[in-house]
């Protein structure tokens, strides 16, 4: 207790005296002074008083790593007409270079006193990120749902697409084309669900009586520029069909196979993930793995409310089956 009054009184600036007092629901302490105190316990993790807790905001954190990749504007367009059928209101957090960090958007949304966040993507999908704001909202109890899967110990609910049936298909449809050299563009080496994919990969590889070498695997961030520069690295080892991690990827890998002087896809087979927005319209229209973003949405936001009305929190993770879209970025090999 005698800490917690401490670091309280340093982060406001005040005496640890009028730290208790507010704790306490004691009189001599101004309306302005007792609201920043309050707002210091949340900031710092720390749970109110019972009977200074209130109810909590009707708002929920919308975390987007960012708004490039159509993807993300979908599950989020989505998530928040859900939220709005249930009597919450979102309150957008999105990512951007040299902007506020997911653990700053934390500090703030804790200020509003949120009743719950969603994340649709974010640090708790790579090992080597920061999760420190993750372990806070589970210590404070506070209705989290991710969107894909996470790195081992953080035991939030999760709704996934399933990335080993994705792969799965992807690699059986070039296969199926007589392709027999194939690659995949996938995300950082510390992301959950790329690692995911590869050993799915791995797996289909083995089945085929030829094991995946290393150097038909690249990793990449996930742009459209990135995914051109790893294709082009690719490229080297000879590929005939490359399965890219998402559809900004994939459309990069086929300006990557056109800037070598090939054709997309007579000579490369190229297929992505999301069936994002437009993917029906690019030159070729893109082969790609279709997510299934409302029933996942829907998900998402039932495990929410359910959570907000007091149920357990359930730490499991939901699999959702992806769809094969097949069109014109894909051909038999040779």
């Amino acid at each position: 207790m005698s800490k917690r009054l401490a670091e309280v009184a340093r982060k406001v600036g005040v005496s640890e005296a009028t730290v208790s007092r507010v704790l306490n629901d004691k009189p001599g302490v101004s309306e302005a002074t007792r609201q920043t105190v309050l707002t210091a316990l949340d900031v710092l993790g720390y749970e109110r008083p019972t009977k200074l807790r209130g109810e909590r905001a009707r708002l929920v954190g919308l975390f987007l790593p960012e708004l490039q990749n159509p993807i993300f504007p979908a599950f989020g367009e989505v998530l928040a007409a859900a939220l709005a059928q249930n009597g919450y209101t979102p309150v957008l957090c999105t990512q951007t270079a040299g902007g506020i960090s997911e653990s700053d958007y934390v500090d703030l949304l804790l200020t509003q006193q949120v009743s719950g966040v969603v994340f649709v993507g974010g640090q708790y999908t790579q090992q080597n990120a920061p999760h420190d704001h993750y372990l806070r909202l589970a210590e404070l109890g506070l209705p989290t749902v991710f969107v894909n899967a996470p790195v081992p110990g953080l035991d939030f609910a999760t709704v996934s697409t399933d990335d080993a049936v994705a792969t799965e298909q992807a690699w059986n449809h070039l296969r199926q084309l007589g392709h027999e050299h194939i690659g995949l563009v996938l995300g950082p080496p510390d992301h959950v669900p790329s690692q995911r994919k590869l050993a799915a990969a791995r797996r289909a590889a083995e089945r085929a009586g030829a094991p995946l070498p290393d150097d038909r695997v690249v990793h990449s961030h996930y742009s459209l520029e990135a995914g051109q520069a790893a294709t082009a690295r690719l490229l080297q080892s000879g590929v005939t069909g490359i399965i890219c991690m998402s559809d900004p990827i994939a459309l990069g890998a086929i300006r990557a196979v056109r800037r070598a002087g090939l054709s997309v896809p007579d000579d490369v087979s190229i297929i992505g993930f999301d069936d994002s927005a437009l993917m029906n319209a690019t030159d070729p229209p893109l082969t790609t793995i279709r997510q299934p973003i409302e029933p996942m949405g829907r998900m998402v936001i039932e495990l929410l409310v359910s959570q907000i009305a007091g149920s357990d929190s359930p730490t499991d993770e939901y699999l959702f089956e992806p769809e094969l879209v097949v069109r014109g970025s894909t051909a038999p090999a040779g």
